[in-house]
C-alpha cells in the first residue's frame, strides 16, 4: 500500500470521519460491497459493452441492470440492517464514505426503474442523504455533463 493511500485512510477515516475502530471496518465493508460488488457490473462502460458486443437493446440492458442491482442491494440491505450500526445513515448519525457510495447506486437504480420496495433500510438512508444540500446539489442530473 502506498504511503499516500495509507495516509489518506488514516486521516480521512480515523480523524475526519471520526468513527470508532469497529465502525471503521464496517464503513469500509459497506463501501467495498458497493464499490466492488454492485458498481462494477452496473456502470455505463459495462452497459455500453453489453449493447455493442452482444447487441443488447435497451430492454435487455435494463434487465441486466435490474438483476445485478437486486443481487447487490439485496445482500447489502441484509448486511446493513443486521449489523446494527445504521441509524440515520449507514453508520449512526454521521455521513460516512458508505453513504457517499450508496447514494449513486440508489439514484441509478431509480433511473433504471428498479423496484426498491425490499430495501427499506437503504432507501431510508438514501432519502435522509438526499435531504442534505451536499447530496442534493451533486446529483448527476444537476451536472453540466449529465447524460
Amino acid at each position: 500500500m502506498s504511503r499516500d493511500l495509507y495516509t489518506f485512510f488514516r486521516s480521512s477515516t480515523s480523524y475526519r470521519l471520526r468513527i470508532a475502530v469497529h465502525g471503521r471496518h464496517y464503513v469500509r465493508a459497506v463501501s467495498q460491497i458497493i464499490g466492488c460488488d454492485i458498481h462494477p457490473l452496473n456502470n455505463v462502460r459495462v452497459l455500453k459493452h453489453i449493447q455493442t458486443q452482444f447487441g443488447a437493446d435497451e430492454a435487455a440492458t435494463k434487465t441486466w441492470y435490474r438483476h445485478w442491482i437486486a443481487e447487490g442491494l439485496g445482500g447489502l440491505e441484509t448486511y446493513v440492517a443486521s449489523a446494527g450500526f445504521a441509524r440515520r445513515f449507514c453508520y449512526g448519525d454521521t455521513v460516512t464514505m458508505a453513504d457517499i457510495c450508496l447514494v449513486p447506486q440508489i439514484f441509478n437504480a431509480q433511473r433504471f426503474d428498479c423496484p426498491l420496495d425490499g430495501y427499506g433500510t437503504l432507501t431510508a438512508i438514501f432519502e435522509r442523504c438526499m435531504a442534505l444540500d451536499a447530496f442534493r446539489t451533486t446529483q448527476p442530473n444537476t451536472q453540466a455533463d449529465a447524460f
